[in-house]
């Protein structure tokens, strides 16, 4: 196989639509497939569409199976189609994984639904938010709100500890004040025992014996006060503990258990979502037939050539208030048709009912679902909590009656040893015993005094420690607030950027191609209440306005039921590349496809294909002969498809 120019685009089709097979190259721009009708031009942008991802293709009508192989900036994508029954099933590896956006904004066929839109009068709003997974939005602004709730606890924690910072140094300056004092009180004691010492007349071995007493009261006394410390701390804590455990019991006995079970609500959730996405489907293939049906009855929708044959299926054969139905064959009154039309546009807006009540439904389950889970989660917390609390109080209890014990031995020991002290006979020995006693007083405050201090001095570097992580803490709040208000903020700015972009080129496209008192075209985005479910919500809708001058030049609004064909096929045009803007289509794929413009005349479409040309790297168009001409010679002419 020959290798492609550069920017070429290479499609081999075999049995889609009515296409046996073909093979087609495509340069980048304009290209403009010209032919009569039923010359393939549709099947082959519905066999190209195929290759990029969509499925709104057919076999042919006599194939069991096809393919298409398109070749593009190197790669090679292969789409097969095969019959399974009454259905067609879809392999390969098409250009697009997900062929949304394509299928609404960039593939403009006949039966598009962007495009077919406006002239039903459908729900623009709906059409071009579609493509946005609002349940994903809304549970991405539930996980930052709660990471911005605790984002700004920590930060209120952390401004507390600040906020005790101060009085943090004061202690620490105070204790620091207490305990030079009591060195300096100490090292006075210590003088006066020397000076007492040095006036007692007694035998070396009679001070140390007297020394080690001393020493082994300071230090029975060091452990009893530390034992009564540990008391005091264990009791305090204790004291905390049975105060949460009361809130705990109160909160479990008090809380009322969810009377639904979430599990349920999501069967019943998914129930419903399968149930919407049913509804999208019969409304999308709804549309599509009232559309089609409108422009059989109009009369637009087939044009028929001399050379087609007779027993077209999709042919308008039309003789005063009868028409030979084309689905059936049969003569039929036109009224009757009519009344079909009114009925399935009557099962159409009944769907669309049924669809945004079951849209609402959805929203208060899912509401529900995520209130009782929140509940269980804190019913089930504090249940956790209370169970361990109680078990930290069995435990505190426990060391409480071990540190008494011990104490009582401790203050036994004490008792003890300032006997044998006593009975140490030195002369002198009441003052010294006193002095000592004193010392060792003191001795016991300067550690608690130290103990103190470096628990200061801990809790201070802990605090500052902290304190430094504010910041940053708070740039992520920053940040976790922007991402919340885009993502709050991101269906409104889709909305306004859709309705400026469709406002913008709708009146730049009128300006072009210059009908004749028809002034303005434009979308108004407004806010409306309407009950969904058992809630009333607040709503956006797109209203479409058309504004057009009388002879005399006064100004005044009409509806779109009013528009000439071509300028419904204009708008609905100017609608779709609305919609391709602002989902930034072109970078999900390089083409925009146009078929199905013979309601436009010949100079507009020309002007219409150069205004479209600019925003996509493929453009291509399947125009009449007749319509063709008119286009620039530069553009790539396909004249025949095989």
């Amino acid at each position: 196989m020959a290798q492609l120019p550069k920017h070429s685009v290479r499609v081999d089709v075999r049995n889609i639509g009515g296409i046996d097979e073909a093979s087609v190259t495509l340069s980048d721009g304009v290209s403009v497939l010209t032919g009569r009708n039923a010359t393939n031009r549709t099947s082959f942008l519905q066999a190209l569409m195929t290759g990029l991802g969509s499925r709104q293709s057919s076999l042919k009508g006599d194939a069991e199976e096809g393919a298409v192989t398109l070749e593009l900036d190197g790669e090679t994508y292969t789409r097969t189609l095969r019959r399974r029954g009454d259905t067609v099933a879809f392999d390969g590896d098409p250009y697009l994984d997900d062929p949304e956006l394509a299928d609404l904004f960039a593939f403009l066929l006949e039966d598009n639904e962007a495009r077919r839109a406006v002239a039903r009068g459908d729900d623009l709003r709906e059409i071009i938010m579609r493509p946005i997974d609002t349940d994903a939005i809304d549970a991405e602004i539930r996980e930052c709100k709660q990471q911005r709730d605790e984002l700004e606890s920590e930060i209120d924690r952390l401004d507390g500890l600040e906020h005790d910072l101060p009085s943090l140094e004061a202690d620490r300056r105070e204790t620091v004040a207490e305990l030079e004092a009591a060195e300096d009180e100490l090292e006075a004691v210590r003088e006066d025992l020397d000076d007492l010492d040095a006036g007692v007349d007694e035998s070396r071995t009679r001070k140390q014996e007297m020394e080690a007493a001393f020493q082994k009261v300071r230090d029975a006394r060091s452990e009893l006060d530390d034992l009564e410390f540990d008391l005091e701390t264990e009791r305090s804590t204790l004291g905390e503990l049975r105060s949460e455990r009361d809130e705990l019991r109160e909160t479990v006995d008090t809380a009322e258990a969810p009377d639904r079970n979430p599990d349920r609500l999501a069967g019943r959730i998914d129930e419903l979502r399968r149930r919407k996405r049913a509804l999208d489907d019969d409304i999308n293939q709804l549309g599509s037939v009232i559309g089609f049906n409108e422009d059989m009855v109009e009369g637009s929708g087939v044009d028929i050539e001399g050379d087609a044959p007779s027993d077209d299926p999709t042919a308008t054969l039309t003789a005063g208030d009868q028409t030979t139905c084309w689905t059936c064959g049969s003569a039929v009154e036109t009224d009757q048709i009519e009344a079909t039309l009114d009925r399935l546009r009557e099962l159409r807006s009944a769907k669309l009912d049924e669809r945004n009540e079951i849209r609402g439904e959805i929203e208060t389950l899912t509401d529900e679902q995520s209130a009782i889970r929140q509940a269980k989660r804190e019913i089930e917390r504090a249940e956790e909590r209370l169970e361990s609390v109680e078990a930290e109080i069995e435990s505190t209890e426990s060391r409480i009656d071990d540190l008494e014990a011990q104490i009582e031995a401790k203050r036994e020991t004490v008792a003890e040893r300032e006997e044998a002290a006593e009975s140490i006979d030195v002369d002198g020995y009441d003052e010294a015993l006193e002095l000592h006693r004193e010392a060792n007083g003191i001795e016991l405050r300067i550690e608690r005094l130290e103990d103190e201090v470096d628990d200061i001095d801990a809790e201070i570097e802990e605090r500052e420690a902290a304190l430094e992580r504010r910041e940053d803490l708070r740039a992520e709040r920053e940040q976790v607030t922007d991402r919340l208000t885009d993502l709050r903020t991101r269906v409104d700015r889709i909305e306004e950027t859709a309705v400026e972009e469709f406002n913008e080129h709708m009146a730049t496209v009128l300006d072009i191609l210059e009908y004749e008192n028809l002034d303005r075209i434009w979308i108004e985005r407004r806010e409306t209440e309407r009950r969904e479910g058992r809630r009333k919500v607040t709503r956006t809708r797109f209203d479409l306005h058309i504004v057009r001058s009388s002879p005399d030049g006064t100004a005044y609004e009409d509806t779109v039921d009013h528009l000439s064909e071509s300028e419904r096929e204009v708008t609905g045009l100017v609608f779709a590349l609305a919609g391709y803007l602002v989902h930034d289509v072109h970078e999900t794929v390089p083409f925009v496809l146009l078929d199905s413009l013979e309601a436009i005349d010949s100079d507009r479409i020309a002007r219409v294909v150069d205004y479209f040309r600019s925003h996509a790297d493929y453009l291509v168009a399947a125009l009449l002969p007749g319509d063709a001409a008119a286009l620039p010679d530069e553009h790539d002419y396909v004249e025949q498809i095989d």
